[in-house]
């Protein structure tokens, strides 16, 4: 069953090459959705795949990438939105 996961990254998590990090990572395990750079320095990442897949996801997003300090993952759930592919968007 596909789910649905609003995520709230804060921390040093610009800057850091977050969110191309973060689409290989979906990339890589078959993630579909989006990440974002927020106006507060936060990255906000929408996320659907089945439970284990964005379990293992969620686990890499505490982590993020080498230059990055995760200080805190808030994760919601949501609608199914039916994507098609993991971008970065860039507004």
């Amino acid at each position: 069953m596909v789910k649905h996961v609003s995520i709230k990254i804060t921390g040093r998590v610009q800057g850091v090459f977050f969110r191309a990090a973060t689409k290989e990572q979906a990339d890589t395990l078959g993630v579909k959705g989006f990440a974002r750079n927020e106006s507060d320095g936060s990255v906000y990442i929408e996320a659907e795949s089945d439970e284990m897949t964005l379990t293992m996801f969620l686990t890499w997003c505490r982590k993020g990438p080498p230059l990055a300090q995760v200080d805190r993952v808030q994760v919601l759930p949501g609608e199914w939105q039916g994507f098609k592919h993991f971008v970065i968007n860039r507004e």
